[in-house]
């Protein structure tokens, strides 16, 4: 693309630090990020989110600006910010617009303004349009010209990678998705779609991550079925997968910024039309309850053992999935407050979560470290990081008490042959 002078990728979190390092491979790109700390990490060659290894971002030619005065010579401007829900489950589109305003600001004509960030049909032409005209003062469509290519990062993931998936891409005329498939194309190695335009790109997005979210919910739900047969829905699982078509999914917390929230999106886009979207918002019910459901097995069973008020729980892990340190919408905090207003007394220990952040989202004191705990009545794995997937039988007899319980909510230790004095409780 020799038109093309500057890239700016605006936003440089799990979705927009890994796609403005791949990007600088091709093109001249400035990352933006609002976040002074977060620049400034980032240029000492630390990545927080563990996405982009230190040596690869030390050597990346990627520029990086807390500015945006400073890519005002871009010719293309990916926004690549978060779009959470409010406390009602709403859309929460400010960083859209905030990001919108800060690029109409240094708008030019000519210029293509491209978003990765998940939203529900309508929003890159309706919203995010307008914003960068009223910024700008400049004519969406005529003078500068908008698309849309959603973001699939999977966190933690190293095999399907930005560079390697295939990328949706949509322009608002066919000029600008000729660009957008000509520069994400050189991107990836997982080849380029096409999506008849922008709306219909958007809707692919959001139905992603809905698609997902009721799989699961229908395997929570027959998890608290079978929990009342005296079956566990692993073994049932097991069994099951052995059918070539079964699609695998497993029980537990969904959370995330994906997943737990995107429903939500396309949620919203039905009530405004008049539909109530009754399958999508069940499988929000039923998988925002899960939180609560394993708090209350888990104090069943130390009821059982004589164990009440007063009892300390050690709950291994805070954030949304395995081996990563991202805590949004984790819904391990649903067990974790459960069990507190039960009178039961409550540690939490994450290997990878950052201490500060625990604090600052959930008012979390996480443990420091394991080296001298001990004493508890119950331990909860709520997520199998790998350094809690490897404890062993002594590990438990140090963490617990005697006739202590060992719950295990993701099936990480199911193979583990505990003595008879340690419990066990799984989904």
């Amino acid at each position: 693309m020799s038109e093309v002078k500057k890239i700016a990728v605006i936003g440089l979190g799990y979705v927009g630090l890994p796609l403005a390092v791949h990007l600088a491979r091709h093109y001249p790109v400035t990352g933006v990020d609002i976040n002074s700390r977060r620049v400034e990490e980032l240029r000492a060659g630390h990545d927080r989110t563990n996405e982009i290894d230190a040596d690869v971002l030390s050597a990346s030619s990627l520029h990086l600006t807390d500015q945006i005065s400073e890519v005002g010579d871009a010719d293309i401007y990916i926004v690549t910010v978060p779009t959470p829900v409010d406390k009602n489950n709403e859309p929460d589109l400010t960083a859209v617009r905030v990001a919108s305003k800060l690029v109409g600001s240094v708008l030019k004509n000519g210029d293509i303004v491209v978003y990765e960030s998940t939203v529900y049909p309508g929003v890159t032409e309706d919203v995010a349009g307008p914003e960068l005209e009223a910024a700008s003062g400049l004519i969406c469509g005529e003078d500068f010209f908008l698309g849309y290519s959603p973001e699939r990062i999977n966190p933690g993931d190293k095999e399907h990678t930005v560079d390697k998936i295939t990328k949706v891409v949509a322009g608002q005329n066919d000029e600008v998705t000729k660009v957008l498939s000509e520069i994400y194309g050189r991107l990836t190695t997982g080849g380029i779609f096409v999506a008849r335009d922008i709306r219909t790109a958007e809707a692919a997005k959001v139905i992603e991550n809905a698609q997902r979210d009721i799989n699961i919910a229908f395997i929570n739900e027959v998890t608290t079925i079978f929990q009342k047969m005296d079956l566990s829905v692993y073994d049932v699982l097991e069994a099951a997968e052995t059918k070539w078509n079964f699609l695998n999914f497993s029980p537990g917390l969904v959370g995330g910024h994906c997943i737990g929230v995107d429903p939500f999106y396309l949620a919203h886009s039905a009530t405004a039309l008049g539909l109530h979207p009754e399958i999508i918002l069940a499988g929000r019910r039923i998988n925002d309850g899960m939180g609560k459901y394993v708090a209350d097995c888990i104090a069943k069973e130390l009821a059982q053992k004589g164990k009440g008020t007063g009892a300390k729980i050690l709950v291994l892990g805070l954030t949304f999935k395995e081996n990563v340190p991202d805590l949004r919408n984790s819904r391990v905090i649903d067990i974790v407050r459960e069990l507190e207003s039960q009178g039961f007394l409550v540690d939490v220990h994450d290997a990878f979560a950052d201490s500060a952040e625990a604090g600052a989202i959930f008012d979390v004191t996480l443990m420091p470290s394991l080296d001298e705990a001990k004493g508890y009545d119950c331990v909860v794995g709520a997520v199998p990081h790998q350094p809690y997937v490897e404890f062993n039988v002594a590990r438990f007899e140090t963490l617990l008490n005697k006739n202590g319980l060992v719950a295990d909510v993701k099936g990480m230790w199911r193979s583990l042959e505990l003595p008879d004095h340690i419990g066990r409780w799984q989904l």
